[in-house]
């Protein structure tokens, strides 16, 4: 006989959210806005490690390619990467898988919302 204990609930939503919503496959969130990308809380020191080539021209922020970040790598809803995550701004932080912001930009890149691995998932409390 298997004994199953009910989920944690913290561990639950932090799971659906870092596997329904993979950020390395979507990259959304770094095309949505060139206004984006926008320093605001960083030390001074922080944004001395961001590479030169990857901050705008008027210092307020990442450099953009249109509503791309100049730091992202790869193809937008398929594979992509930043350039500089260890380094990156306050406001990149803050953007959390399956949180406002991500679902934001998804939909404005008109990308589906992925199903939650935890659908169709026994109920915990029978």
């Amino acid at each position: 006989m298997r004994f199953a204990l009910p989920p944690d609930p913290a561990i639950t939503v932090s799971l659906s959210q870092s596997v329904a919503f993979d950020c390395q496959s979507c990259g959304a969130c770094c095309a949505y806005s060139a206004d984006w990308p926008r320093f605001s809380t960083e030390e001074d020191a922080q944004l001395d490690r961001i590479p030169e080539k990857f901050v705008s021209a008027d210092l307020s922020g990442m450099r953009c390619e249109g509503a791309r970040c100049s730091a992202l790598t790869g193809e937008v809803g398929k594979h992509t990467a930043c350039g500089i995550y260890d380094l990156r701004p306050d406001v990149c932080r803050a953007c959390m898988p399956g949180g406002d912001d991500c679902l934001m930009a998804r939909a404005a890149h008109g990308f589906e919302l992925p199903i939650s691995p935890l659908v169709g998932v026994e109920d915990w409390s029978a």
